[in-house]
């Protein structure tokens, strides 16, 4: 099988970034849309910009929670968080509460009281967590965020930019367990009932999960999951006053000129010097018509047992997705 525009690069040490186009920073304010599936940068305005992010803190904070603890745990209420400022699901002092409802309240509410009762159970207190919210961040590649605290209240140290936080949502729709949280219009269980702030999630079909936020610092916040057919973006803007309508321009623009295309076939490939390239999964990504794409695989001549390669798909020069894939010597 042969590709237009396939490359093969045989170097010794592999070490290639991902780069993504930028946009001109807008002052005051900023926005990104990413492509949900690769992270790639489709539209911005300041997206590496560092501002405060509010409760869009809380998109991370589940995503901590849920690789730390077991959902059906049971949390501790402490006088620490039934004491929190601002938004609340009325937690009581000393009760047990599932860490799942935690999160549906967390989510859906943006309880502030949840935030912590679930740091102080799943990190020990709330410091412990806030360090694991920070580790992650550095190793899921969130380059320009900064957590002082699981809920997004001020700090002037708590930052992140509308790119990060976007790869934030895509990072947190990406775990099964939290999926059912992060697109629940409302929450029915034991009496209570919370419905999403998120009224794009309620009303419309496109958007099937988000995050709210306000802080007087910050501004309004808002992360939104768009899907359509095929076609799965992310949008995320910080400090906008009119972000319901923006969100939906902004899909709307997207989704009007991108295409979702195949770039890798499930398949072998021929490679140069008796090799073959094979692949058990096909990847697309989204592109606009006039965009061009190219393949390179990066290998590594010095290990001649050498059983796996790297393949980037590039548009117009720029890495967007890469891809792991198995090579076997043809005797």
């Amino acid at each position: 099988m042969r590709i237009k525009g396939f490359i093969v690069l045989v170097i010794l040490l592999v070490g290639v970034s991902l780069l993504y186009p930028r946009f001109s920073e807008a002052q005051g304010s900023s926005y990104a849309v990413i492509d949900a599936k690769t992270g790639r940068l489709l539209m911005g305005s300041g997206e590496d910009q560092q501002m405060p992010i509010a409760s869009l803190t809380k998109m991370w904070t589940a995503v901590v929670v849920a690789d730390e603890v077991d959902l059906k745990d049971k949390a501790e209420i402490s006088p620490n968080a039934t004491s929190q400022e601002g938004s609340s699901i009325y937690l009581k002092n000393g009760e047990e509460t599932p860490v799942e409802v935690l999160l549906y309240g967390l989510m859906l509410r943006s309880g502030n009281d949840a935030a912590v009762a679930l740091a102080e159970h799943a990190g020990g207190s709330v410091e412990g967590f806030v360090k694991l919210m920070n580790e992650k961040a550095r190793l899921m590649g969130l380059k320009d965020t900064h957590f002082e605290n699981p809920s997004g209240l001020h700090h002037d140290q708590h930052m992140s930019t509308a790119y990060d936080t976007a790869l934030m949502l895509k990072i947190a729709m990406e775990n099964k367990e939290l999926q059912p949280i992060l697109t629940a219009p409302h929450f029915k269980n034991d009496g209570k009932y919370w419905e999403n702030k998120h009224k794009l999630v309620r009303l419309e079909n496109t958007a099937i999960a988000g995050k709210t936020g306000f802080t007087k610092a910050a501004g309004r916040t808002l992360a939104t999951y768009f899907k359509e057919g095929d076609e799965e973006i992310i949008v995320v803007t910080l400090n906008q006053s009119n972000d319901w309508q923006m969100h939906k321009q902004l899909a709307e623009n997207v989704f009007t000129q991108y295409d979702r295309v195949q770039v890798i076939e499930k398949g072998s490939y021929d490679l140069p010097g008796g090799l073959v390239m094979k692949t058990d999964q096909p990847a697309y990504i989204l592109k606009k018509n006039d965009e061009q794409v190219s393949h390179l695989v990066v290998l590594n001549r010095a290990k001649t047992s050498q059983k796996v390669a790297r393949w980037e798909v590039q548009i117009n020069g720029q890495t967007i997705l890469t891809k792991k894939v198995h090579i076997e010597r043809i005797e």
